[in-house]
């Protein structure tokens, strides 16, 4: 079949096609519009691992009215960058993204206010206990912003899991840590211990009281929300990746 690009991110264009499918690819599902295969921005074939993402990802095509709006459609974008960023460039992609790890947020706390102060640890303490017991990673927690080291034990072995991961799963790791500046959140989401509402929470805690203390600012109360729907569609990306239908 000749393939059917993406196109850019960010440029709506005029709808192009009519009809939306799937059909089977060589490793997989492939998306098609018109009968057309679709490819990534790099032209490389949109071939997916369970029909269940295929079918949720023609969906959001099919969803499109006069105009083709790339922003819209949030697991098209991420199946596009697992295989265009992170199959195409692995070990830079897991390199950037065990960085994270070195400089995690739940491993900041603040001095003050006491509020503040509490609720981190509510919320991150449990977070970094899960991250020693289910991967061996002890981290490291201080207070204030100066940075501090990592073990080198809980390094290594925060890159095992990496490692372990199949491409899809990172680049959906990789837009939760780029979204909160936290891989434990990232893998908590992707292990099930958090939600994509708790991953949300957790990633955005000091912001979110912020709003609380200080009160609603509309450009971060937007910015926050389009976080939220960023990581929400991660969370729903990760389940398709493990349906079976």
């Amino acid at each position: 079949m000749t393939g059917v690009g993406l196109g850019a991110r960010n440029r709506t264009v005029k709808r192009f096609y009519r009809d939306c499918g799937v059909a089977p690819g060589e490793r997989g599902v492939l998306v098609t519009l018109d009968g057309r295969a679709m490819t990534t921005p790099k032209r490389a074939a949109l071939d997916l691992p369970t029909r269940a993402l295929a079918r949720a990802i023609a969906a959001e095509w099919a969803a499109q009215g006069e105009e083709v709006d790339p922003a819209s459609m949030p697991l098209t974008r991420l199946a596009a960058t697992a295989i265009d960023r992170v199959a195409a460039e692995r070990p830079a992609a897991v390199a950037d993204l065990a960085a994270y790890g070195g400089s995690d947020l739940v491993c900041y706390r603040a001095e003050a206010p006491r509020a503040l102060v509490e609720r981190q640890h509510e919320v991150w303490q449990p977070l970094v206990r899960w991250s020693a017991t289910r991967h061996g990673a002890m981290l490291a927690v201080t207070r204030g912003i100066v940075p501090i080291g990592q073990p080198e034990p809980a390094v290594a072995a925060l890159r095992r899991v990496l490692d372990a991961m199949d491409d899809f799963e990172t680049a959906a790791v990789f837009a939760v840590a780029v979204s909160t500046g936290s891989l434990i959140v990232a893998l908590a989401l992707l292990d099930g211990r958090l939600t994509g509402r708790e991953a949300f929470e957790a990633g955005c805690l000091d912001d979110l009281y912020a709003l609380e203390t200080w009160g609603e600012d509309r450009e971060a109360r937007d910015r926050l929300d389009r976080l939220r729907d960023d990581i929400l569609a991660v969370e729903r990306f990760l389940g398709l990746l493990r349906a079976e239908a």
